[in-house]
């Protein structure tokens, strides 16, 4: 029989044989691809025969009709290699994928485009979509099941019954995949709520549930709207993202299990959300709002998932393993391979320059009458910096911040004088003015866009104006900070006994003879980022609870190692640590 797969009369069938899908959610732009087969090859040692992922749009276009299918961006690379170990592949392409990432993995640039609204029959938003599904239309035709590959389904959007109401958009979504040539079957996913259920589906296109916890109960609501498909979690959810200053949340392993054991019983199908989360690299966080209060994902996306960051087997690996085993005897199941931590020590951070310093070695900077958004600049990610001049007549003056996205470091004169953030109440401070007048600088960090909700739509980042004593303070210095290359910074020898006070840059290095995963923790540093030799590693702060960023061994190299620490407060102590094991701090436990 040809290569065909089929949904309907309960069942999924793949060449004409009834099929269960056990699948896991491992996300290609969280994992080094030098671990892609480490990763997969341990999804398959579970017990599971089919890997789902994500793609992300804003990895893949960062630039207006700027497309990267390469590295860690080649996701064809990542399902042929799950193909060629035996498994099936489920993926979901966006635009919109959630997935605690920025903006849902919608790019910035987004945000920029006048009249531009975002998930819905918006003409400049569909131009977009069109081009960026045009641009992966070619793989996805290409590696699906019936041309030959691993691919079985593809999803529509991502839970759009609980975002809008655009069935329309639905439809331009399916025809753009029916007119490019896909013949797998299409599906939609979203909670299991009838409501939620009706308004994210489409007739002809295949259901699917996400949640945790009692899977029968949980899938009525899928039967009692359609009596012929069969019924698939496609999230079953094995833990729960991490947020910064936030408590760790925990799904209990047993209970996970029980869910797993729930499904195998009843001839369920299922995706393990997540199977193995991997890191936010960089700037790539998501965000949320919780009753209002805006709170940032870690830069580790842990989960608590069956398969640590690390890629190490966990207690839940082990549960799952066991039901997969008891209901599926002949399951080709194995022990996973636990790679080799090292601690390298101490890192001696020996060479600074400050955020002043780094600013001359800048091109010139944009001059603008008012402060305008990072998008404005076209730029997605990392800080922007402002500096104007307060003048007048001498005295305190109060300074507020219009439209502040996310958190701002305010200096006068070099010194640092107040720290907003845009759940403050009040985006003021005070600011004393001296006869000469004082300059006022202004550091603005994005630290993750949300990702879900109709607040994206207003996720530009950096500062809209700026009010002294209630008048507008015109002429402005812009400089974007994206912080994607760090080859325009001089440093200059650190005198450890005279830390500069402020936003300052840090250098040190280390030798490696023979590059194992590590942890690294600047376990002094107040609130930025670290930097290994070159690339991004993602966020520390002071606050907790992730201390440690994973380091792949991969990024190491043999000899000569460079970091480089952004800290936009103060560092305590010009010192990294390289651990041999990750470190979370406070770890109070929330049960989910």
């Amino acid at each position: 029989m040809t290569d065909s797969v089929e949904i309907g009369n309960r069942q999924i069938r793949i060449n004409g044989e009834p099929v269960r899908i056990l699948s896991g959610a491992m996300h290609y732009f969280r994992i080094h691809p030098d671990y892609w087969r480490d990763r997969i090859v341990k999804l398959r040692q579970c017990g599971l025969n089919t890997l789902e992922t994500y793609f992300a749009w804003n990895l893949h276009e960062p630039r207006e009709g700027e497309f990267n299918f390469s590295g860690g961006a080649d996701f064809s690379h990542y399902l042929e290699i799950a193909q060629e170990e035996g498994l099936h592949v489920i993926v979901r392409p966006g635009p919109y994928i959630c997935s605690e990432w920025d903006l849902g993995g919608l790019p910035a640039w987004l945000l920029a485009k006048p009249g531009l609204r975002l998930r819905c029959s918006n003409p400049p938003y569909l131009e977009a979509v069109d081009r960026y599904l045009d641009a992966i239309m070619p793989a996805l035709r290409r590696l699906q099941h019936t041309a030959g590959g691993p691919i079985i389904a593809i999803q529509l959007e991502n839970e759009y019954g609980c975002h809008g109401s655009d069935s329309a958009y639905l439809r331009h979504l399916q025809e753009k995949y029916l007119e490019g040539g896909i013949t797998v079957p299409l599906f939609t996913s979203d909670a299991a709520d009838a409501t939620i259920l009706r308004r994210g589906s489409l007739p002809g296109v295949f259901p699917t549930a996400n949640f945790r916890n009692h899977p029968t109960q949980q899938l009525k609501t899928v039967r009692e709207l359609w009596d012929d498909v069969p019924l698939f979690v496609m999230e079953l959810w094995c833990g729960g993202p991490h947020h910064w200053g936030r408590l760790y949340p925990e799904h209990a392993t047993e209970a996970v299990a029980e869910d797993v054991r729930e499904v195998l019983e009843n001839g369920h199908h299922m995706n393990l959300y997540m199977f193995h989360g991997g890191s936010n690299p960089g700037f790539m966080n998501g965000a949320n709002l919780a009753q209002d209060e805006y709170i940032g994902m870690l830069s580790t996306y842990d989960v608590d998932a069956p398969l640590s960051e690390e890629g190490d087997p966990t207690p839940k690996y082990f549960a799952i393993q066991r039901e997969i085993k008891r209901f599926f005897p002949d399951s080709k199941t194995g022990t996973p391979v636990v790679l080799p931590k090292r601690s390298y020590g101490k890192i001696d951070l020996t060479e600074v320059v400050t955020l002043d310093d780094a600013l001359s070695c800048l091109p010139a900077p944009f001059r603008r009458a008012m402060p305008e958004t990072m998008e404005e600049f076209g730029q997605s990610y990392g800080f922007i910096h402002y500096r104007s001049r307060l003048d007048g007549v001498p005295g305190l003056r109060t300074v507020r911040l219009e439209g502040l996205r996310d958190r701002a470091i305010l200096m006068a004169d070099g010194r640092m004088v107040a720290i907003i953030h845009r759940n403050d109440r009040l985006t003021e401070c005070r600011i004393s003015v001296p006869p000469e007048g004082v300059r006022l600088d202004i550091l603005v960090e994005n630290t993750g866009r949300i990702n879900f909700g109709p607040e994206m739509e207003r996720e530009r980042k950096g500062i809209t104006g700026v009010l002294e004593n209630n008048v507008l303070q015109m002429d402005w210095e812009i400089r974007p900070l994206p912080l994607d290359d760090l080859s325009f910074l001089r440093f200059r020898p650190l005198d450890p006994a005279v830390l500069p006070e402020g936003p300052a840059f840090y250098r040190g290095s280390f030798e490696v003879d023979e590059p194992c995963d590590t942890f690294l923790k600047v376990p002094d540093g107040s609130w930025g980022n670290l930097f290994l030799n070159g690339v991004n590693l993602g966020r520390f702060r002071r606050q907790g609870p992730q201390r440690t960023l994973y380091v792949p061994a991969p990024l190491l190299r043999r000899g000569r190692n460079e970091v480089v620490v952004f800290d936009v407060e103060s560092i305590g102590s010009p010192v990294v640590l390289s651990l041999d094991r990750r470190q979370f701090g406070p770890r109070a436990l929330m049960q989910i």
